[in-house]
């Protein structure tokens, strides 16, 4: 006869296994970007940069490719140098993880304060992004983003 606490093991043995991979996700991808949301916001491109792998690859809405971190770093400088973010966010997000590799998409908005003035600039569009484990830690080694199209008015009948 099996022992009551054995089926208790059991069944919490299948509840953390079916729970895993939540959290394999969210300590991939899934935390870089919430790090970055938290470094775009504290306008800190050294804790942006610390999420990038030095041989990673993106390509920001209306830039050129900007591949390695010299180039990320330059694409960063440029967005803060000009602007203050005041909000970053990322919504409607899906991970996957497959051992050392993990992706990301789905929406992201920043809302930037022109350092020369004006009214706040709410950039918005679409990102999809890879991850790779190297040496204990999550990097970004491909981080794509682009504008959200303009929708198109209804064709008129």
């Amino acid at each position: 006869m099996r022992h009551p606490l054995s089926r208790k093991f059991a069944l919490a043995a299948v509840i953390g296994a079916i729970s895993l991979p939540s959290f394999a996700a969210q300590t991939s991808v899934q935390s870089l970007d919430a790090a970055w949301a938290s470094a775009m916001q504290a306008n800190d491109i050294e804790a942006v940069m610390k999420i990038y792998a030095h041989d990673a690859v993106a390509w920001f809405p209306n830039e050129k490719e900007a591949r390695g971190d010299a180039a990320i770093r330059a694409a960063y400088q440029d967005l803060l140098s000009a602007n203050t973010v005041l909000a970053a966010s990322e919504s409607d997000a899906s991970y996957r993880r497959m051992g050392n590799v993990s992706a990301g998409w789905g929406k992201f908005s920043l809302t930037l304060q022109p350092k020369a003035g004006g009214n706040p600039i709410v950039m918005s569009g679409r990102f999809s992004e890879v991850a790779e484990r190297r040496n204990g830690h999550w990097v970004y080694i491909v981080d794509h983003a682009s504008a959200e199209p303009a929708l198109a008015e209804p064709a008129k009948q």
